[in-house]
């Protein structure tokens, strides 16, 4: 489905409300945690202090939740619907972003579970640091796709009074 807003590209760049510029304002740390994640799991895969960056995975994928799911309810809980009201979410931008969202915690969710009982071979280890791997493609493209066609289309689509509604609503959540 990654593939199916690309219907909707080649707009040109407007000014964001203050909402949409918080949004697009927490991508550039997330990002960067991300590619934090994805500089162990390369150590990983390359057997580098292996136990010592896997056991250090887990605790920044841990911190990387943590900072992802305030930063998803706000998009998901908020401005998904605002937009879902004008363009529907069953299928489309909307429904494309949500299937990533959910892809890349399935993975994100799956690593946590399964480094409960911590690996004890490389393979084990490698295997749970793909996805992580698989996350950090997935957000990597989503937040890309956030800024550059879905959060413009936003700021065009919706109303002044929505554009206020949607940065009081994302404020309340931390």
């Amino acid at each position: 489905m990654s593939g199916c807003i690309s219907a909707f590209g080649g707009m040109p760049q407007a000014e964001l409300s203050e909402g949409l510029k918080q949004l697009k304002g927490e991508h550039p740390p997330l990002l960067a945690q991300l590619e934090g994640l994805y500089t162990l799991t390369q150590k990983i895969d390359q057997e580098i202090e292996l136990e010592m960056n896997f056991n250090e995975l887990i605790t920044k994928v841990n911190e990387f939740k943590a900072a992802l799911d305030p930063h998803s309810e706000r998009e998901e809980g908020v401005l998904f619907p605002m937009m879902g009201a004008y363009i529907g979410t069953t299928s489309g931008p909307i429904a494309v972003m949500e299937y990533e969202h959910d892809q890349a915690k399935a993975n994100i969710k799956a690593f946590l579970e399964k480094s409960l009982n911590v690996p004890s071979t490389f393979s084990e280890m490698k295997t749970l640091a793909e996805l992580i791997q698989n996350a950090y493609f997935i957000l990597t493209d989503h937040f890309a796709k956030e800024e550059n066609v879905l959060f413009p289309m936003a700021e065009r689509m919706l109303s002044d009074e929505e554009k206020l509604e949607l940065f009081r609503k994302i404020k309340e959540i931390n």
